[in-house]
């Protein structure tokens, strides 16, 4: 299993992004998904997660109300829609897949991405 995360960059406070993650594979629908970010000097922390059918989302507090989780399983892609962006949230951005029925929020997923860097700027 193979996961491409694209769609970061640089924005200003309050702007928005949506950040995707392509998922090779026929069996991405047997994956529940997350997505987690690192902020240089800092820990990769939790901060959304999706179940395999998509009814049942997990939010960090940091992020609830600004941040939208979903998933297209025919498409095999996550998205993160970020709005409301504030400098804190500037950092590597990383999609994970786990066989899990459940969300996680710790990094003991079985698949990672590659980060895609997002930005905020003050």
């Amino acid at each position: 299993v193979q996961l491409q995360a694209s769609g970061g960059g640089l924005v200003q406070t309050g702007g928005s992004l949506r950040l995707s993650c392509a998922v090779s594979g026929r069996t991405f629908s047997r994956y529940t998904m997350g997505w987690f970010r690192q902020a240089p000097g800092k820990e990769r922390e939790f901060v959304a997660g999706i179940n395999k059918s998509g009814d049942t989302t997990d939010y960090a507090d940091f992020v609830k109300g600004r941040f939208t989780i979903s998933r297209d399983n025919a498409k095999n892609t996550v998205y993160l829609q970020m709005n409301s962006l504030e400098p804190e949230d500037t950092a590597a951005y990383y999609c994970a897949a786990t066989r899990s029925n459940y969300v996680l929020e710790s990094t003991s997923y079985d698949y990672w991405g590659q980060g895609t860097q997002v930005t905020v700027s003050s």
